[in-house]
């Protein structure tokens, strides 16, 4: 059996690093491509196994609710069990769980299984990224944000271009096979490089109510969030009473864990105003760009037409003009750029990015949408990467294992509110456009008449008699109305992000002077 290598992560040098930080930094790609590249599968995997298109979201919602659940644990358990250990199982069991979604025929197992791999998930995630800072001594922070932060933003928008490429070639059950291969290397690598954080850890007690209370408060916020669109919200019974207990559990858990001296989550730490600001930052800004990300597949394949592959590519132009960015704003940063400046001007850019999206029609080409997608996604990266240092600068060992799933818990729970706040405002909108819209359709509008009359004219030419003709063109006319109604309500939802996204500039200049790495830049 191979011996681990036992290393101090601070010694952590040359090629040891080398292979440390690719083993984390693909480990956490894995779980977030795993979080996305199952959605562009959901039709194939539903009739692969019999379900409903209603029942088959769940295979989404419980990867999220293991997820959620676990990523604020992850501290507690890397000093439970040793990083090396903690971190090595969360790679085994998200590779084992991948590989028994691919095998599952039914409905219940799927559901378990990525349940399970969500709770393997989070763990690789907020360890990977405890992994990465820890290998860089605190002044270089930047850096080791920097190098996390490329994996946590290709994976997002890999995920659904691999889906589609998958399903086209393959089958559904591959997009779990995939993880195998990877899965095994990297359990491998994890066992032999990844180094414990040192010194007694281990927790005196284990905070079993406050456990409790978290994965009741937050699994039921996740549930609400993912599913409160499908029911209608509050006016269904069970998403008003899953509601009530998520408030009750996460005020409960809050209470306990501000109480206990051996807290299994250290929210304490948030009693620092600057990490305050930062994760407070992370969650506004993190739910309005989900919101952004979320709803762009829906608005050019519904509105404009584009197949799910172009959609995918067209991601990547985000997804490569960030990986540019972060390294852009990594050098700004180290070189001195004051902090504050850069994350006003990335607001900014992400702001034009959303402005210049609402301005779509149907006939918009698809290559207008490359510029856009470029300035949104540098903008990300220059607002993100001082907001990551800033979330979990200063903390070290367990207090940053302890700040990692914190700030990446705020992050996943604002993800979701923003997701849950831009279909709410959208179903909103429809409505409104709709009415607004409709009353120019009418015997009265002589250009409405006359477009109805074209169809007419046209169904008739095709051998529909008088009444049927006119039938299928008020038909056809709805449908045109319909496709505007939608494109409109999305043009206004990238309007409002694009202003809401600016709410953010006051809290950045609230951030206090701080020392050490981002020193005098944030002053």
């Amino acid at each position: 059996m191979a011996k681990a290598i036992t290393i101090q992560t601070s010694s952590v040098q040359g090629i040891a690093r080398g292979i440390l930080i690719t083993t984390a930094i693909t480990c956490a790609m894995l779980e977030m491509i795993d979080a996305t590249v199952v959605n562009v599968a959901l039709p194939e995997i539903s009739g692969g196994i019999g379900a409903t298109r209603t029942e088959i979201a769940w295979v989404a919602t419980a990867y999220s609710i293991g997820n959620v659940i676990i990523i604020p644990l992850s501290g507690m358990l890397s000093n439970l069990f040793g990083r090396k250990v903690y971190f090595t199982g969360s790679v085994i069991m998200f590779t084992f769980c991948s590989l028994m979604c691919g095998m599952s025929t039914t409905l219940w197992e799927i559901i378990l299984w990525r349940f399970l791999q969500g709770v393997g998930g989070g763990g690789l995630l907020s360890t990977a990224q405890s992994i990465v800072i820890d290998a860089y001594p605190p002044e270089k922070i930047n850096t080791a944000n920097a190098i996390f932060g490329m994996g946590v933003i290709i994976g997002p928008m890999a995920g659904p271009v691999l889906g589609g490429l998958i399903v086209e070639k393959l089958s559904w059950h591959w997009i779990f096979f995939v993880n195998l291969p990877v899965g095994v290397v990297a359990a491998l690598l994890s066992f032999l490089y990844v180094p414990d954080m040192g010194g007694d850890l281990k927790p005196k007690h284990i905070d079993w109510w406050g456990i409790g209370f978290l994965a009741i408060g937050v699994s039921s916020l996740q549930y609400v969030l993912e599913e409160g669109g499908i029911h209608d919200w509050f006016s269904d019974t069970s998403i008003l009473i899953l509601a009530i207990i998520a408030v009750a559990g996460i005020i409960a858990f809050i209470v306990r864990e501000l109480s206990f001296d051996h807290a299994a989550v250290n929210i304490r730490l948030l009693k620092n105003f600057n990490l305050s600001i930062g994760n407070f930052l992370m969650f506004i800004s993190g739910g309005i760009m989900a919101g952004a990300m979320f709803i762009f597949p829906l608005f050019v394949r519904v509105s404009l037409g584009w197949t799910p592959l172009q959609t995918g590519l067209f991601l990547m132009y985000f997804a490569f003009s960030a990986t540019i960015g972060i390294l852009i704003s990594r050098t700004l940063l180290e070189s001195g750029v004051n902090a504050k400046i850069m994350m006003i001007a990335g607001l900014l850019l992400m702001s034009v990015y959303l402005f210049m999206l609402s301005f779509s029609t149907p006939d918009t080409p698809p290559k207008t949408y490359i510029l856009p997608l470029i300035l949104g996604g540098i903008g990300a990266t220059a607002f993100m990467l001082p907001i990551m240092s800033l979330s979990v600068g200063g903390l070290r060992g367990a207090d940053l294992a302890q700040g990692t799933g914190l700030s990446n818990m705020l992050k996943r729970l604002g993800n979701a509110i923003g997701i849950a706040v831009i279909n709410i405002y959208l179903d909103h909108q429809n409505v409104h456009v709709y009415t607004a819209m409709s009353t120019y359709i009418s015997n009265y509008n002589p250009i409405s008449n006359e477009r109805i009359q074209a169809f007419r004219q046209f169904f008739i030419a095709s051998g529909y008699a008088a009444n049927d003709a006119l039938k299928a063109a008020y038909q056809m006319m709805g449908k045109l109305v319909e496709q505007q109604v939608i494109l409109v309500s999305y043009d206004h939802g990238y309007l409002m992000m694009s202003m809401a996204i600016l709410i953010c500039i006051p809290l950045i200049l609230l951030i206090r002077k701080t020392e050490g790495n981002l020193g005098n830049k944030m002053g």
